[in-house]
């Protein structure tokens, strides 16, 4: 298997296991000392460094204004060698009650298997309304 069809398979097993219950099987595939980056000004907004600190610096945080978790839909995979950039729209309910749609590229980068940098884009103001309940 080609570096890149193993890239896109963690990445798409990921998603499969996530849509099967398992909310943080996207997370595992990010290096322990993974640098990511969340685009704009939000509240959760800036780099990481390592997947810890964006558990709980940016997750946790997030995750107590949802009820629930963040159902994931794949709508498309474009991976060459370390490379891999996932398009997907997250679907949810905000703790108020309003639905939660977001739409996300994460643009990654892979060694050995396991994400060591990404950034995140995505509907930032939609980010803001929700943390703002």
């Amino acid at each position: 298997m080609t570096t890149t069809a193993r890239n896109r398979k963690v990445v798409e097993d990921a998603i499969v296991a996530w849509k099967a219950g398992d909310g943080a099987a996207i997370f595992r595939i990010f290096a322990d000392d993974v640098q990511w980056t969340v685009i704009g000004t939000t509240a959760v907004s800036g780099t990481y460094d390592g997947r810890q600190d964006f558990i709980d610096r940016a997750l946790k945080p997030l995750g107590t204004r949802l009820k629930g978790v963040i159902l994931p839909e794949i709508n498309n995979i474009i991976a060459e060698g370390e490379h891999v950039v996932l398009l997907w729209s997250g679907s949810g309910r905000m703790v108020d009650g309003r639905p939660y749609h977001n739409q996300y590229s994460w643009v990654m980068r892979f060694e050995d298997g396991v994400v060591k940098e990404g950034t995140a884009y995505l509907d930032t103001a939609l980010v803001d309304r929700l943390m703002a309940i």
